[in-house]
């Protein structure tokens, strides 16, 4: 079973996206913060029956713990995700930090 191209800089993904819209694939999207279970990858299931590819984003997104919720023991199992998302047919996963996500400089608006 293969796994899905890993990547994880903004700018592979959309490197990736665009080549496959240029080849008229649609796209779907499933965001994740990992620990995948069978709800995750049904919603894959569902992505691949609307679209030609699938990307599923692991992130662990600090901004939402709460101070008194334990961001370091959200469970972290790559490697075990991308075997199940493999087995899904996933296409890409894409996994960036913390850094990537909200880079220096950062704020909302």
């Amino acid at each position: 079973m293969s796994q899905p191209v890993v990547v994880d800089s903004v700018a592979a993904l959309r490197a990736q996206i665009r080549d496959w819209r240029r080849d008229g694939l649609r796209v779907a999207m499933v965001p994740t913060m990992g620990a995948l279970h069978d709800g995750h990858i049904s919603l894959v299931r569902i992505a691949l029956q609307k679209a030609e590819r699938c990307v599923v984003s692991i992130f662990v997104n600090p901004t939402q713990f709460a101070p008194s919720e334990d961001l370091d023991k959200y469970p972290r199992q790559l490697a075990r995700d991308l075997e199940q998302l493999g087995a899904a047919k996933a296409d890409l996963a894409f996994t960036p930090t913390v850094g990537e996500m909200y880079p220096a400089g950062f704020a909302t608006k």
